[in-house]
């Protein structure tokens, strides 16, 4: 009786839900309390359970679930509600993936730092792309494989027991008790991660934050197609040749947009491709140069995802060590790399640099020039040997249409690989997946970056793919029609408003290419002592951001990303992208994205009425 009902209401729920629902990447962050990721958001979808309303308009007023589908959205908080329901579980204790190899590497995360032994178990074979070997060898992970007939085969074992389950059936669960993790693996889907027991409830968060930082949720589309299959329905595959078809246009257009030779990869998001390399050029590293350390070159208050996964990756290694680049502010990146790549050079280290260009929140764009004198530049080790040179890993993803690694581009000749978060321009917002390419002086690299990318099971979806197929095409035009916007809204608030610091590239960055429509506001202060006066900063900010979402709701919007088709975008980096960031290097400035199509006139009028009540207070 109780399954009939969660299972009806299911079936409502997907025939009534906003269409927003499998179309947004990013969601409001003025309804979302980020400590309350999913759990307000199913408290109150709960509320609508027991009263059996499934009618479109309370669904749409729910709180976020998530800021970002990268993370999770309502879908993927319903169908792992929905599940947990059908099993007497916590919601928190099932978690969703559109990876099916991630879920075992979150538990083997924690169990590392944790010291403590992990058996994972499994009937049949083992999935092709699950490379025991490199999973060990390479990410530092301990555990040892048992094959069984049946659960019933699994015995008590001193330390986690993870169950890895092909089975097609969504929601179909056996937890005999000996088993700690379930993984559920569904081929065309992705995988569910059941945390079974108490004891094994303080995993949650540490997996969660693994789905956070290394992949996705099982995307929108996928959930949906999950949850028809809970409830019985049917559910149609596209064809395998429109697959390929589409993958051969993105494939295309990449080359023609980056000016490259060398095949793109593509993944479910930014941050998977980051992963990917990062795990590529480490097991690279390994090979080429065993026994030396590995530094990874990061700035500490770039986009927290890039800062924290590094850091993530550095610490379940033992060789890999982060080295900090100050980039931003009265810090100069040349120099600054300059000055790191002499001490990595001292030490015989193997150096990676990831760094944004132009940067984020400040939107600064280096000497580009001497970006490439200093990294092309030949160093000694103290023995007078040759140093190893550096790979310089560069998240293009506010400027994409920049070709730094063409024949004739200006990193030509450094091993270069460039990666873009695909929910920015190229999807204009419909999808997360993202994309990198190398120069031909780095395309070396590109086995190893996707044979971690397949392990992973971080690889774009199909659905990714086509959406990439239809939005790429028309990139470059989207980023000089946004651009455009950008520079009258950045003109307009300079006589505006000409206290207010404005970080935006110049009209000569704009003519070398560096067309971003994202500018950062760092608005006037007053105050007596510096906290106050950051205090005061900081309730202007949102002040604005306030009468922008108010006045323009169905443009403007409080909002994490950038690169849309439609509307404006306003965020605080410091409370969003910049959110596991060290505090001192947190960036609390207004960040403005503006897109191809939007009421400029009335986004112009607001800031002026903003502008006139900052002179009457």
């Amino acid at each position: 009786m109780k399954d009939d009902k969660v299972l009806n209401y299911i079936d409502d729920i997907l025939q009534n839900m906003p269409t927003d629902w499998l179309k947004l990447t990013t969601h409001r962050l003025d309804i979302y309390n980020e400590k309350l990721a999913k759990t307000e958001f199913l408290e109150q979808f709960e509320s609508l359970f027991a009263a059996n309303n499934s009618e479109t308009s309370p669904l749409s007023k729910l709180p976020t679930a998530f800021d970002y589908i990268r993370l999770g959205h309502p879908l993927s908080s319903i169908l792992e509600w929905a599940i947990a329901k059908l099993n007497d579980l916590e919601p928190d204790n099932v978690i969703s993936f559109s990876s099916r190899t991630i879920p075992a590497l979150a538990v083997l995360r924690k169990n590392l730092f944790d010291n403590k032994k992990t058996q994972i178990v499994y009937t049949g074979e083992l999935p092709d792309y699950f490379d025991a070997d490199a999973i060990k060898r390479v990410y530092g992970y301990n555990f040892q494989l048992k094959q069984i007939e049946n659960t019933e085969g699994i015995s008590e074992f001193d330390g986690s027991t993870v169950f890895i389950s092909q089975e097609d059936e969504i929601g179909k669960i056996d937890l005999n008790p000996n088993i700690d993790f379930f993984v559920s693996i569904h081929p065309d889907l992705g995988s569910v991660l059941i945390v079974n027991g108490n004891e094994n409830e303080s995993y949650v968060s540490g997996i969660q934050h693994v789905r956070r930082r290394e992949t996705i949720a099982m995307t929108p589309a996928d959930c949906f197609s999950a949850l028809q299959q809970l409830t019985g329905k049917s559910v149609s595959n596209q064809k395998k040749s429109d697959v390929e078809t589409n993958k051969a246009i993105v494939i295309d257009s990449i080359k023609k947009i980056t000016g490259t030779d060398t095949t793109a990869l593509l993944g479910s998001c930014g941050l998977s491709v980051q992963y990917a390399i990062m795990m590529g050029l480490i097991d690279d590293a390994l090979e080429k140069h065993p026994g030396k350390a590995i530094k990874i070159v990061v700035p500490p208050n770039c986009y927290g995802g890039t800062n924290d996964q590094a850091r993530r990756v550095a610490a379940c290694i033992d060789n890999v060590e982060i080295v900090d680049l100050l980039v931003d502010g009265d810090n100069d990146m040349v120099q600054s790399i300059d000055s790191v790549l002499e001490e990595i050079a001292k030490n015989d280290a193997v150096p990676y640099i990831i760094a944004e260009i132009p940067t984020n929140p400040r939107v600064e764009v280096p000497d580009l020039l001497k970006l490439k004198e200093v990294l092309s530049k030949v160093r000694k080790t103290t023995t007078g040997e040759t140093a190893i040179d550096p790979v310089f890993i560069l998240d293009q993803t506010f400027c994409p249409n920049v070709q730094f690694l063409a024949d004739d581009g200006i990193l030509s000749d450094i091993r270069t690989i460039s990666y873009v978060s695909g929910s920015k321009f190229p999807s204009g917002g419909k999808c997360t997946a993202g994309y990198c390419v190398t120069n031909d002086k780095a395309e070396a690299l590109l086995d190893k970056i996707e044979k971690h990318l397949i392990i992973c099971d971080n690889e774009a979806t199909d659905l990714q793919v086509q959406i990439l197929a239809e939005q790429l095409p028309s990139m470059n035009q989207r980023i000089k029609d946004a651009y455009k916007n950008t520079r009258e809204f950045v003109n307009y608030i300079k006589e505006t408003l000409p206290t207010a610091k404005i970080n935006f590239v110049s009209e000569e960055l704009a003519e070398q290419g560096f067309t971003p429509s994202v500018f950062s506001l760092d608005l006037p202060t007053k105050g007596n002592t510096d906290e106050e006066r950051e205090a005061y900063k900081r309730a202007l900010n949102q002040k604005l951001i306030d009468m922008m979402i108010s006045n323009i709701p169905n443009e403007s919007k409080y909002c994490v990303s950038y690169g849309q088709l439609k509307g404006c975008y306003w965020t605080i980096p410091a409370t969003s992208t910049q959110g596991t960031t060290k505090e001192d290097d947190k960036d609390y400035i207004a960040r403005v994205s503006v897109s191809p199509d939007l009421d400029l006139e009335l986004h112009k009028k607001v800031f002026s009425d903003f502008v006139e009540q900052i002179k009457a207070s």
